[in-house]
């Protein structure tokens, strides 16, 4: 294979909807370019990208898949990306290591809440946008509303490049305003007939080139002084304006297709190859340093990993991007990510799915594939001597569903979380979390389908029988009154005793309260006379306030910190439901001591139950976590929708309109979130989307409060 430069590359990203036709198109563009001899389907489970059994299973895209093109003396790299919403990291991670996204937008249903999703992801990486209007031979296709919902969502830069002539089952021709030719297919697709634009569209054509023209004309002064001179711009001028329009995103190009039946893939494939940026043509990456890294074959080499799989007979499989500089089969590299580890890079590949092919040398902005690295995971960058770069710049979306997640059989319960790791590493939107506070393993993901497909690769890849429950609700505990206890611990059991007592006050705590000074309870008084406060941020959310008040030497200064460990002892574990405690503090102000018999585990004990029993008297609260949501629906499923989330408790914040879709903000408790990733799915048909960020901690409704401990209470009994 030939060894192509940074200014022959092209990178691209296959985005779309889920059943949008993203595979189909894959298929088409590797058949158009020789790659495969017979192009597959999803249908008869044969096609290049979707080759894992759970893909198979589920009849389409859970993974991302890599494959690329020789065309017109250019090496065109794909990554076709997974249409569902619950796998949006693949989209995110190929967006990051690519330079143009290939939208894909079926003609049946025009722009959906996923199209506007993905668009919003390629703004937020500054990469250029081509649209692809797909399904145009289905009976319910409409090109014109599909163009004009390009236009209202995505602004006046969207421009049409092509158009079809007979819309629906008829579909065999469109008319392409920068060659400003028609294009006819036989049945069976694939070359088409060109031929001059018949007399009835020319009025049509040449309206919209003319647009393609002023469009083209605008990202270059040279071309708007040609333009305004000749009132015209040659087809090479026209591809130049076009590129440079694409690389600043001032221009979204349109184009036509059937890719079921390979028409207008070979066009698409053209425009492609002759017009897109290439890898030296976009701005550079940063650095962890916040250093520019331009696609350099001459600097140093630099290789981002990005994507991890585990295939058998093979085992794992390591894909990368050359930042900078080339790299050769044999190379011997540091990976700066893992303690400046070295590796050796035995065999390099060019992949397209399943199929490699070997390679002998890779440039920078090219991208390969290496097998069975020693030490390599997602995310890791891998360096040539002299060179200390690393890579930092794919953000991942915060997760929005979760599970708690037990091996059936215990005695498997190591290997499974040695393999929930590896598949974190495969996704890094699969993010596992031992939660001591829970006492469970929760895994967190992007749905319910999300999370489905972890549990079936396990059960059917390992053989590991799981169960998914829904997991605990981080509460908190706090009081909203202050009050007043003192327990004496006391235990005689031959030879030396336990003795200690502790008198203390706890109250709320808010940021800038006045040092304590005197309280009153039951009618008598009691005065605080502060000798030292220290302040202790919590691990989980808050602090704990620890004043000491002690006069006359009631309870002996090395008690203290035996006395502080109790009471971190029940913040850990609250009194009212087990859950952590927090905005608490706690003046000890008096005690007593036994000469012989008083030590730490004695005091220890006295400060947790005094604690706990002041507590318990403080007019204690539940504290639930709320989130902030932000749901994306189509207008006629909006009040579907509001009156979901408000038998969710849930308070709406505020909502807007964007070209007939909603957009509704709302404060939502975690517990009511279990499973709204489902549900949202189900009112809407698959076409609305949410997001959820952590927001406060609030109190629970007295109702909910009283169930839960009712059965923290049931649960002790229990035990």
């Amino acid at each position: 294979m030939k060894v192509y430069q940074s200014n022959e590359i092209k990178n691209i990203a296959l985005l779309g909807s889920k059943g949008v036709g993203k595979t189909t198109l894959a298929e088409a563009m590797l058949f158009e370019c020789g790659v495969i001899k017979r192009r597959g389907s999803v249908l008869n489970e044969n096609t290049v990208s979707d080759y894992f059994p759970v893909e198979k299973e589920y009849g389409y895209s859970v993974f991302s898949t890599v494959f690329y093109a020789e065309y017109l003396g250019k090496k065109l790299n794909f990554i076709d990306c997974p249409g569902s919403d619950d796998f949006i990291g693949s989209t995110i991670t190929a967006l990051n290591v690519t330079d143009t996204a290939l939208m894909m937008v079926d003609a049946q249903y025009g722009v959906e809440v996923g199209t506007m999703n993905l668009f919003r992801f390629t703004k937020e990486t500054s990469k250029p946008v081509i649209f692809l209007v797909n399904k145009l031979d289905l009976e319910n296709a409409d090109f014109e509303r599909t163009f004009e919902q390009l236009k209202e969502n995505f602004g006046s830069h969207v421009v049409a490049v092509q158009y079809p002539i007979n819309c629906g089952s008829g579909f065999n021709a469109v008319i392409d305003v920068l060659l400003m030719k028609m294009f006819t297919w036989k049945p069976e697709g694939g070359i088409p007939e060109i031929s001059e634009i018949p007399e009835n569209e020319k009025e049509r054509a040449e309206m919209l080139h003319q647009q393609l023209v002023e469009a083209a004309a605008e990202n270059d002064d040279e071309l708007m002084d040609k333009f305004f001179d000749q009132g015209t711009l040659s087809e090479d001028e026209m591809r130049l304006g076009i590129r440079e329009g694409l690389v600043n995103r001032s221009i979204f190009p349109v184009f036509c297709a059937d890719a079921e039946k390979d028409m207008g893939v070979r066009r698409l494939m053209e425009f492609l190859g002759n017009v897109v940026p290439f890898v030296n043509d976009m701005p550079a990456v940063l650095n962890t340093k916040g250093e520019e890294i331009k696609p350099d074959s001459s600097k140093e080499t630099s290789l981002f990993f990005f994507k991890t799989t585990v295939e058998p007979h093979i085992g794992e499989v390591s894909y990368f991007k050359v930042m900078s500089g080339k790299v050769k089969e044999g190379d011997d590299l540091i990976n700066t990510s893992r303690n400046d580890s070295k590796e050796r890079l035995s065999q390099i590949y060019c992949v397209s799915g399943q199929i490699r092919n070997k390679v002998e040398e890779l440039v920078a902005g090219d991208i390969g594939v290496a097998v069975k690295l020693k030490d390599v995971r997602t995310g890791n960058t891998l360096n040539g001597k002299g060179c200390d770069n690393e890579f930092d710049f794919i953000k991942y979306p915060a997760p929005k569903f979760r599970r708690a997640i037990y091996a059936k059989n215990e005695s498997e319960t190591e290997k499974l979380s040695e393999l929930l790791t590896r598949m974190h590493e495969e996704d890094p939107t699969w993010i596992v979390e031992q939660s001591k506070e829970l006492r469970q393993t929760v895994v967190h993901g992007q749905g319910e389908f999300h999370l489905r497909t972890l549990k079936w690769r396990i059960e059917n890849n390992e053989k590991i029988e799981l169960e998914f429950v829904e997991p605990r609700i981080p509460y908190r505990e706090t009081i909203t009154k202050a009050a007043r206890a003192d327990y004496r611990h006391k235990k005689q059991s031959g030879g030396a005793g336990q003795f200690g007592e502790v008198h203390m006050v706890i109250e709320p705590y808010y940021e800038g309260m006045p040092s304590p000074s005197a309280f009153k309870f039951n009618g008598q008084e009691y005065r605080m006379t502060v000798r030292d406060t220290q302040t202790y941020e919590l691990d989980w959310g808050g602090k704990l306030v620890f004043v000491n008040c002690i006069v006359g030497g009631s309870i002996d200064t090395r008690f203290l910190p035996a006395i502080l460990k109790g009471l971190m002892d029940r913040m850990e574990q609250g009194p009212l439901t087990g859950s952590y405690a927090r905005d608490v503090r706690i003046c000890v102000y008096d005690g007593k001591m036994h000469p012989v018999d008083s030590n730490e585990i004695s005091f220890r004990l006295a400060g947790r139950n005094a604690f706990s029993d002041a507590f318990k008297q403080a007019a204690p609260k539940i504290l639930e976590p709320i989130y902030d949501i932000e749901v994306l629906v189509p207008g006629d499923k909006m009040g579907d929708v509001m009156s979901d989330l408000q038998g969710r408790r849930a308070i709406i914040m505020g909502m807007s309109s964007e070209n007939g879709f909603e957009k509704l903000q709302a404060k939502v408790p975690l517990k009511e979130l279990s499973s709204y990733s489902t549900s949202l799915s189900s009112i809407s048909g698959g076409r609305a989307s949410f997001t959820m960020n952590f927001s406060s901690y609030e109190l629970v409704p007295g109702d909910v409060q009283e169930k839960l401990l009712k059965a923290y209470e049931e649960t002790q009994d229990a035990d």
